[in-house]
């Protein structure tokens, strides 16, 4: 069994936590799970994927965002956008140089998206696998990553979600290397509102979706 949780000093000076863990010493695959601000790597999507994959003897690299603390208040949209990218960058830089990985797995969530675009451009990531979730479509930096992505991936989104465009989506979808689903009534959090039974439905889709992929 592996379990490390620490922390590196990220975008000004701010501690981003992170979390290692395993059921080997030794596995060559990793998964890196880049959460959203407020959907945490605890929320059920990541929860349950998380189950698959550990099972499955890969090692789980958890970046824990804490982009909801005080902290972040007066930061303009582009600011957290450049800590988002930074913070992850420092952390996965750390756990490459200290472990010894040959298969990706890369699972972002809205702010993660935004992460998981520009790691995407390490040489390493190269046959990454992605799972890409409600993925903030209104970034070009994140559009034209999925566009032109030759990574395996699986999307999720919701046509209630308000970073779904129709356009942009549709646009996604002609890259033959994402399955895109479209969940109709969903909202951001992968979720119709106030209706908890449809809504664990639509869970236990995408969780086999992945199980799949």
């Amino acid at each position: 069994m592996k379990y490390i949780n620490e922390s590196i000093e990220g975008y000004k000076g701010k501690k981003i936590p992170y979390t290692l863990y395993g059921k080997s010493e030794n596995s060559q695959d990793l998964v890196i799970l880049l959460p959203g601000a407020g959907y945490t790597v605890n929320s059920p999507v990541f929860h349950y994927s998380t189950g698959i994959f550990f099972n499955k003897y890969k090692d789980i690299l958890e970046v824990n965002y804490p982009y909801n603390d005080g902290f972040y208040n007066n930061f303009t949209r582009n600011e957290l956008y450049e800590a988002v990218k930074s913070d992850s960058k420092l952390v996965i830089d750390k756990v490459l140089n200290t472990n010894s990985y040959t298969n990706f797995y890369i699972v972002g969530k809205s702010i993660g998206t935004i992460a998981m675009s520009s790691e995407l451009k390490r040489n390493c990531f190269r046959d990454a696998k992605t799972i890409w979730l409600t993925p903030i479509l209104d970034l070009d930096e994140v559009f034209t990553s999925m566009v032109d992505s030759k990574n395996k991936g699986l999307c999720f989104i919701g046509d209630k979600d308000r970073f779904y465009t129709e356009e942009r989506f549709n646009k996604i979808r002609t890259n033959k290397n994402i399955i895109s689903k479209l969940i109709p009534g969903v909202n951001h959090s992968l979720e119709y509102d106030e209706d908890i039974t449809n809504s664990i439905d639509v869970l236990k889709g995408i969780v086999a979706d992945i199980e799949k992929f």
